[in-house]
């Protein structure tokens, strides 16, 4: 058994923080004093994920230090979002000892246009750190269903991270392609968001397979040209987590996608959905980057359109239709 502190009691924290305490000694972490009173009394987080029950043991505070504490000799999982990656970290640094963390985020931070490993580095250099991606959803996670999740960074991190989480319904994968795996788990929150809204459209099955597809091919091309293998791409944390969020009810950012196809503000998706939707605040850095890199994406140029509200959602499907045919390999 293993010291983990989980930071951050969103869906994902909680979710993790369960399957982690079948085996593992949990402190879950909450950045809100009365939300780890409620966790701590309740043993339940009904906003953001109802159903689920914290095991007794799971140890939940408000004190951020003793989190840290906690893990001093195991293993920090960061669950909480992208916009909150930096001041999360920076927090870390502060820290005596400081054991390897893996964080769950997928975005590019907003006014940086950064991936979370150049965040990372920023703050804290050459610690044992890096993300852990894959086809997930947090509801499905905590009900103990099959998931596979890929961990990426150096061999010994992988393994130590691994030895962690794998077991029970946890399958666990590794890589060494940071980039990969944090350009794959970003971008498809954006492609997401173009799926809700074809499919809010009534445009069908043919149109959002097309869309997967071709999402798939701006994420290889943002991919390749911040140094990522293709082949990563069509792994869990490529084209799984893709076909996940786009097809998936359960998926955040294909609902926001939705509720702007039928004409809803995007204010209001946000609070309807009331959850961290990644892909509406990643997809003006996804676009930024690709601009530097002179990288073509023209569906996320066509969600970031939608989203600042400078184009219909019909509107921006004409322009698609619109562009010129090329290659598909182009």
């Amino acid at each position: 058994m293993a010291q983990v502190a989980v930071l951050g009691a969103g869906a994902w924290g909680t979710a993790i923080a369960s399957v982690l305490a079948q085996r593992h000694h949990v402190a879950l972490w909450s950045h809100d004093a009365a939300q780890a009173r409620a966790l701590a009394a309740t043993r339940r987080n009904d906003r953001y994920l109802p159903g689920t029950v914290l095991d007794a043991s799971i140890a939940v505070t408000a004190d951020f230090d003793a989190a840290v504490a906690h893990a001093r000799h195991g293993l920090i999982v960061l669950a909480v979002p992208t916009a909150a990656l930096r001041e999360t970290v920076r927090g870390l640094r502060e820290q005596a000892a400081l054991a390897p963390f893996v964080w769950l985020c997928k975005g590019f931070e907003r006014d940086s246009a950064k991936l979370a490993h150049e965040v990372v580095c920023d703050e804290i250099a050459s610690h044992p750190s890096g993300p852990l991606s894959g086809p997930s959803f947090a509801a499905e996670v905590a009900r103990g269903l099959p998931t596979a999740l890929t961990v990426a960074g150096p061999a010994e991190f992988c393994r130590w991270v691994t030895q962690i989480f794998h077991g029970g319904a946890l399958r666990i994968y590794s890589s060494d392609d940071v980039i990969g795996v944090e350009v794959g788990g970003a971008v498809k929150n954006v492609m997401a968001i173009a799926t809700g809204i074809s499919d809010s459209l009534g445009l069908g099955h043919n149109a959002r397979a097309a869309l997967i597809t071709r999402g798939l091919a701006e994420i290889a091309r943002l991919g390749a040209a911040l140094g990522a293998r293709a082949e990563t791409f069509m792994g869990l944390a490529g084209v799984g987590d893709l076909i996940l969020t786009c097809t998936g009810e359960l998926s955040r950012n294909r609902q926001i996608g939705m509720l702007l196809g039928r004409g809803m503000p995007l204010v209001t998706a946000l609070e309807r959905v009331g959850h961290v939707a990644e892909g509406v605040w990643s997809a003006p850095a996804v676009a930024a980057r690709a601009r530097s890199l002179k990288v073509e994406m023209p569906l996320t140029a066509a969600v970031c359109a939608v989203l600042d509200g400078s184009t219909a959602p019909k509107d921006a499907l004409a322009l698609l239709l619109a562009r010129d045919a090329k290659r598909e390999n182009a």
